[in-house]
């Protein structure tokens, strides 16, 4: 696996020890929907897929549980690399944290190009391995239709296009929020995958060949604004789109939305990182 970089900036706001991580828990998590993973979760987790547990599981779902929260704080803390490794000793119960942590770490801190992609895939095949256990959460298909967004965009949307990926994002979006309508994160995902066609191939084209329209673009970002006003990427991909979709004619709305995202106080290591990408716009 090789050492993954740290994360670049102070996270002792973010560490969430013991009992303050469920304190927190429906903040953090209000834009993924992801349920707290405590021993009565594992164990009707492992009731629906009993093969979804590490070969090592003795029986202890509350053990197991607290594996689980501490890849969690991990995450949250900018730990991203041991979230994945923490997440991979509990089996396919922590598919969330692992296919979470692999994904922003190389959205954001993963500069080669090649590892970049690999990490995306990577954790795409592991959500796929979700899909199968876990048909009916919401997690596995958002974060199945995320990484390979985010792969799709690392080798240029057209190639992404030509090879069916964006099918398959369409795919596992449209069942996230058949599953969760409320999942903030899959309606921001939607807006761009909308906005990223409509930007590459046009409206006729994007609306014969891949179902997607501007108007649909925003509606899920206002959407996704109204069920998390507080979450930077929801202005900063809000932002894109309509850059993607109307270009200098609505760049003062864009400009906005990424001085919002600037200014919002992260609760945890990924909105930390999403500020400073809005940040990073006006230097």
């Amino acid at each position: 696996m090789g050492r993954w970089k740290k994360f670049p900036h102070d996270n002792a706001g973010f560490l969430y020890a013991g009992e303050s991580l469920l304190a927190a828990w429906p903040r953090l998590h209000r834009g993924d929907c992801v349920a707290y993973p405590d021993a009565d979760w594992v164990q009707g987790c492992l009731e629906r897929a009993p093969q979804a547990a590490p070969e090592t599981f003795g029986g202890d779902s509350a053990e197991l549980a607290l594996r689980i929260q501490d890849a969690w704080r991990c995450f949250h803390s900018g730990e991203f690399q041991r979230a994945l490794e923490l997440s991979e000793r509990c089996g396919g119960l922590a598919h969330a944290p692992a296919n979470k942590a692999s994904g922003i770490y190389a959205t954001y801190l993963e500069t080669d190009e090649v590892r970049k992609q690999t990490l995306f895939l990577a954790a795409a095949e592991r959500a796929e391995a979700a899909i199968e256990d876990f048909p009916g959460d919401p997690s596995s298909h958002y974060l199945h239709a995320f990484n390979l967004g985010r792969y799709s965009q690392s080798i240029s949307v057209a190639k992404a296009l030509r090879r069916g990926i964006g099918g398959k994002v369409q795919a596992s979006l449209k069942t996230t929020l058949a599953l969760q309508p409320q999942h903030a994160e899959a309606h921001t995902a939607f807006g761009m995958y909308h906005a990223e066609i409509i930007g590459k191939v046009g409206s006729l084209i994007g609306g014969m060949t891949y179902g997607a329209s501007a108007d649909e673009a925003l509606r899920h970002f206002e959407k996704a604004l109204e069920l998390t006003p507080d979450s930077p990427i929801a202005h900063i991909e809000y932002g894109n789109g309509l850059y993607l979709l109307y270009g200098e004619e609505r760049l003062d709305e864009v400009t906005d939305l990424y001085i919002k995202a600037s200014e919002i106080r992260p609760l945890d290591a990924m909105e930390k990182l999403d500020v400073e990408a809005a940040l990073a716009e006006f230097e």
